[in-house]
């Protein structure tokens, strides 16, 4: 009996050690496709908000470690990535976050040239409301698009707001907490953009793939 229940007990282990294992393996495997994933969809975002002919460097790992709950939104580090022509800096394309979405934080990021005009804006992530908030998606709507273009002459300029608080933005039917949280976070962006495009673009590395 005792012989019995010690070799059971080695069997048992015995499977507890390998399906550790297994999963073990099943795990690291899929780590790196949702790794490998999450890099091409960040060069694919990249490609949407800076021009190729803005820059020569592989920008997906031109990268600077930003962090400012005044202008960017969250407590937490995000990304700058430094587009380069030659030895010139011509854009930056800033992670930043709208933490005052209906549904909590907006995680978008915002592509901007050296003189400072918004070339394109992309939301990496939220929890909107579908079908009111969720105008913030390119595939739903192409709201995003209008910032294209647009510049700010400073933090008082009345013109970064939604049309219902005198802006220029269109807010959407039956929501405007949404665009208005967007419209603040993307011109809090140029903000800090205007304040740290030289230092940022002289401290970018290479970050690698992103993980």
């Amino acid at each position: 009996m005792k012989r019995s229940m010690v070799r059971n007990g080695a069997i048992l282990a015995g499977f507890a050690l390998a399906t550790t294992f297994f999963v073990s393996l099943t795990f690291q495997a899929t780590k790196a496709r949702i790794a490998d994933q999450q890099q091409q969809q960040l060069k694919r975002t990249l490609g949407q908000i800076i021009p190729d002919e803005l820059h020569d460097n592989p920008l997906h790992q031109h990268c600077v470690t930003v962090q400012s709950e005044q202008f960017l939104g969250s407590k937490y580090p995000q990304r700058a990535f430094v587009a380069t022509l030659g030895d010139s800096a011509t854009a930056l394309a800033i992670e930043t976050t709208a933490p005052d979405g209906y549904n909590g934080d907006i995680k978008l990021i915002v592509g901007i040239d050296a003189q400072g005009q918004v070339l394109g804006v992309r939301t990496l992530a939220h929890q909107e409301t579908p079908g009111l908030g969720d105008d913030i998606e390119l595939r739903k709507s192409d709201w995003v698009l209008s910032f294209n273009g647009k510049q700010t002459q400073g933090a008082k300029d009345k013109n970064w707001g939604v049309a219902k608080d005198g802006g220029q933005f269109d807010q959407f039917t039956g929501a405007t907490i949404t665009p208005r949280s967007y419209v603040k976070a993307v011109h809090n962006a140029l903000l800090y953009f205007d304040y740290e495009f030289t230092r940022l673009s002289k401290q970018a590395i290479d970050c690698g793939d992103p993980q």
